[in-house]
């Protein structure tokens, strides 16, 4: 039979693991972006965009999202976060994922395609 300690009140074991997930946030250059896009977008009825931050597990690492307004919705209409290494889109009025993109640039870009890619994006 196996003999085991138990640890001290005053000890906690170690995690099973060190492994930190990648995962994107936004950063200044997706505001500015953003920024630049919104402008952009304003005669084809975007109009306000925002980033929001929420804590993950009720832990202090915090995520943020973007949260985009139409013209024809007074509620957010989309939603984009960083889901590990890609942006997901979602209907925020529907609650439905409308895609995974390897950029933010990408996802506003479905939205609204009112400034033109770049042949290649960094995330």
């Amino acid at each position: 039979m196996a003999q085991t300690l138990p640890f001290p009140n005053h000890e906690t074991p170690a995690p099973l693991s060190n492994v930190i997930p990648l995962r994107f946030n936004v950063l200044p250059r997706h505001r500015e972006y953003l920024s630049q896009w919104l402008q952009a977008g304003l005669a084809m009825g975007l109009c306000d965009a925002d980033v929001e931050t929420e804590c993950l597990n009720g832990r202090e690492e915090t995520v943020a999202h973007i949260l985009v307004w139409v013209r024809e919705n007074a509620d957010p209409a989309y939603m984009i976060k960083p889901r590990g290494m890609r942006w997901v889109l979602i209907d925020h009025i529907r609650e439905y994922e409308l895609g995974l993109f390897p950029s933010l640039e990408h996802a506003l870009h479905t939205i609204r395609p009112v400034l033109p890619l770049k042949s290649i994006a960094a995330a």
